[in-house]
């Protein structure tokens, strides 16, 4: 199984002809005057310290704004109005908005009392769409169908913002099963990796099932359709003295994506089922590749109680080796920075503007 990593093309291109791009990682991290690094390895301030702002590669562990904290919900979709359809002007008020789109194009197809589809088309590269808060430990399920075309990937995840991720994915070119996996801090493991198959399930593309990641401190539990097909425990994952275990605050992320194009690793292309062929009968009838979601249900299970007036978790000092510790707080999870003229008289954050320009020239690609 390949690690699934979702970047956008062209984005070092855009940002060279915008600002003074600064890239970061943890062993370069970010400067005083562009405090935080994006998913996407940029340093920045505004959007940039939000949703996916990576701490261990930031000025300091609290650069990054405080994630909006989990909430018990269920999120079905009889219309979008709990949607951002543009994910840089989220301002990082969750109370709005359950999810955003960080790029490509959704369509609620209002059918069975609604379903949310995520397009994939040969120009948009695909589309995510990620939770506003955070998951700190819980039980989340996505109701889904997956696609069935060769090279094309469907993706259930959970993703912080130092990379530790939960994966549920479905290669295209099959119906009958899925994969999961897990990273910690996006190390992809020496020798071996975390993923397991899982077969036997009716066809994924015209039935609906039940992906349950069930993520606890001691042990993350896979499920299908109410039956656990696979249980990992934080324990084993010791390497080294470090339990290399997924640990931190995550945003659920629902995506399909296109593996088998000219761009993607050769390993990656036969994983998923080989190049997409983009004269088959279903793009050309309706065009363009989907997925369809029914709903998704969270269950929160942070370590302990919340107090009252908790608003956001915010990241510490070491607790342990390379493992940051995780706190509630009352902060807000609220932009404030220096406003700019947007589209149609509109206001919004001068980094926001920079995303707008940048999502422009990106195509999206998995490797």
């Amino acid at each position: 199984m390949h690690r699934h990593h979702t970047i956008l093309v062209g984005m070092v291109a855009a940002l060279a002809l915008t600002v003074n791009a600064t890239t970061c990682n943890s062993t370069n991290p970010c400067p005083a005057s562009a405090p935080c690094c994006s998913e996407f390895g940029f340093c920045g301030s505004d959007d940039f310290c939000l949703g996916g702002c990576n701490p261990l590669a930031s000025k300091s562990l609290d650069s990054c704004m405080p994630a909006p904290m989990c909430q018990d919900a269920t999120h079905t979709f009889a219309d979008n109005s709990r949607i951002l359809t543009k994910a840089a002007f989220f301002d990082g008020n969750a109370s709005a908005y359950d999810f955003v789109v960080d790029k490509g194009t959704i369509m609620n197809t209002n059918s069975s009392g609604g379903e949310l589809a995520l397009l994939l088309t040969k120009d948009n590269g695909g589309t995510r769409i990620s939770s506003t808060r955070h998951v700190h430990y819980g039980t989340i399920t996505a109701r889904l169908k997956t696609g069935r075309w060769g090279g094309v990937v469907t993706a259930f995840i959970t993703m912080s913002g130092i990379k530790d991720e939960v994966d549920w994915e479905f290669p295209g070119s099959t119906v009958t099963e899925g994969q999961s996996n897990f990273f910690w801090q996006g190390v992809i493991p020496d020798g071996h990796n975390n993923g397991e198959t899982h077969k036997g399930i009716s066809d994924t593309f015209a039935n609906y099932h039940d992906y349950t990641i069930d993520w606890q401190p001691d042990a993350l539990t896979f499920g299908i359709d109410g039956k656990t097909v696979r249980t990992v425990r934080a324990s084993d994952t010791t390497d080294g003295g470090v339990v290399k275990y997924p640990t931190t605050p995550a945003r659920v992320q629902l995506s399909i994506w296109p593996a088998g194009i000219e761009s993607s690793p050769p390993g990656t292309v036969e994983w998923a089922g080989g190049m997409i062929n983009w004269d088959d009968p279903d793009y050309k009838a309706a065009g363009q590749f989907y997925t369809l979601v029914k709903s998704i249900s969270i269950k929160c299970a942070d370590p302990t109680k919340a107090g009252k007036n908790i608003t956001s978790y915010v990241y510490g000092g070491n607790s342990t080796k390379d493992t940051p510790s995780v706190a509630f707080s009352n902060q807000t999870t609220l932009l404030n920075g220096a406003l700019s003229v947007g589209p149609a008289g509109t206001t919004v954050n001068a980094g926001v503007a920079l995303a707008i320009a940048v999502s422009l020239l990106a195509t999206l690609t998995i490797l």
